[in-house]
């Protein structure tokens, strides 16, 4: 007696290696194994990545196992079911017919299912005289029962993965978080270091993080993250440190300026002038002396031609409106907070400020710290005891310098020094110190 109805037409189908290992571990299977067919599903659908399976596939031996009347499977057992395939498409949400062939053999060759193919290639089961079933033509299930305990191992290994680029993704999250608000506390409160380079360093280690990686690769990144997480709080560690262990307010200046041993010092760069910063009754003279009113853009821009990279399309700087674009631009590439910022835009005045960061913008790699400076200026600025004109004059006095030991540019440098000294020689309605005027006119100084 036959039942069942004729589903696939007879044909040949390759064997594989993978079929065959199959069919031995089934055939290798302990009578006494028992599992729960949806338990040992799950894991299967845990571990799908890991086994090759589609979620098609999996969709189809859902259905497969629904056709096996017991949820206890036992390795003794008939594991073998026969459906049409109009019943799999039923129970595989309607899928087409095209795409049920591709996804059975999908099972197949990932080994969770064998094919039991009658000699005319039909599914059907024969039954005997007393209803039961004599032999079965279809699809096996024995793989789930004998590769319960593989299946279940892979599953675990699956989720302590996910947990793991779980964890490194919280890791670089927050490493990620720590470090923006460290700069930004660094930056804040005047931390010497250089901000600018260590949002550069951060950007750059940031940037390489793509939309999808395997865990190894975050694994790596967040390694350089908490490599820079590492050094950042050091600096602020060291910094509080140094501030309880002396309040000598001048000490922590000197950590501010310059540290760079081989470099100019301030006074010859005119960005830390001794005059600007000694309190004296010469240095508020000095600054009193000044011209009142403001440096001409041709010459500000010939002192800190650097200004002009920040010109989107090279298209140069025309007025000063364009200039305070550009100092927008200069002040956050070089670790200034906002705070800093409008802190000396009150004190100096809008486009004094933007001369100042122009002036740091130009020097920068001399200053290790663009935002404390900023700020010491700014103080002195407070107190009358700060003028741009001082920096102006170094920047154009050193780029006549370097001009004569080039050979080249120096007779438009000199032009540059004479106009600006003539700005400040002629200005009516002013008398200028004689500790000025000798300033300006002597040799291989600036301010």
């Amino acid at each position: 007696m036959e039942t069942g109805i004729a589903t696939t037409p007879f044909g040949r189908r390759p064997m594989t290696l993978g079929m065959i290992s199959s069919q031995v571990t089934a055939k290798a299977m302990p009578a006494d194994l028992t599992v729960h067919k949806w338990h040992v599903f799950q894991h299967i659908k845990e571990a799908r990545g890991a086994l090759g399976a589609t979620d098609r596939a999996l969709a189809i031996l859902d259905a497969l196992l629904s056709f096996h009347p017991e949820t206890v499977l036992y390795g003794d057992s008939e594991l073998i079911v026969w459906p049409s395939n109009e019943q799999l498409i039923g129970r595989a949400n309607g899928m087409p017919p095209a795409t049920l062939r591709r996804h059975l053999a999908v099972l197949v060759e990932c080994g969770l299912i064998i094919r039991r193919d009658s000699p005319n290639g039909k599914r059907y089961a024969r039954k005997g005289q007393g209803g039961e079933i004599e032999q079965a033509y279809g699809f096996d299930i024995s793989p789930i029962v004998a590769r319960a305990a593989e299946f279940k191992e892979l599953a675990e290994v699956v989720r302590a993965e996910k947990k793991a680029y779980r964890v490194v993704k919280e890791r670089l999250t927050i490493c990620r978080r720590d470090i923006v608000k460290m700069i930004d506390a660094g930056i804040e409160e005047g931390v010497p270091a250089n901000w600018g380079k260590v949002q550069q360093t951060y950007q750059a280690i940031v940037g390489k993080i793509p939309r999808t990686a395997p865990r190894q690769v975050l694994e790596a990144i967040a390694a350089e993250l908490e490599d820079l997480w590492a050094e950042v709080r050091e600096a602020l560690e060291s910094f509080v440190k140094t501030k309880n262990m002396s309040a000598n307010e001048s000490h922590i200046e000197r950590h501010i300026q310059n540290s760079k041993p081989d470099s100019e010092s301030e006074s010859e760069s005119g960005l830390g002038n001794k005059n600007e910063a000694s309190g004296g009754a010469a240095e508020t003279d000095n600054v009193r002396s000044l011209p009142k009113r403001e440096l001409p853009l041709g010459i500000v821009l010939d002192a800190c031609p650097n200004m002009l990279w920040l010109v989107k399309g090279g298209g140069g700087i025309h007025n000063w409106r364009e200039f305070l674009a550009a100092a927008e631009v200069a002040r956050p590439t070089m670790g200034i907070s906002p705070s800093a910022w409008e802190e000396a835009r009150t004190a100096m005045g809008e486009q004094q400020a933007a001369i100042t960061i122009a002036a740091i913008y130009q020097r920068q790699d001399q200053i290790n710290s663009a935002g404390g400076y900023l700020r010491s200026l700014t103080d002195r600025a407070k107190a009358g005891k700060f003028s741009v004109w001082p920096m102006v004059m170094a920047l154009l006095r050193a780029k006549l310098d370097a001009s004569k030991t080039t050979g080249t540019g120096a007779e438009a440098a000199a032009v540059d020094l004479e106009t600006a000294g003539k700005v400040v020689r002629t200005e009516s309605r002013l008398e200028i110190s004689d500790a000025l005027r000798r300033s300006l006119d002597r040799p291989g100084r600036g301010s």
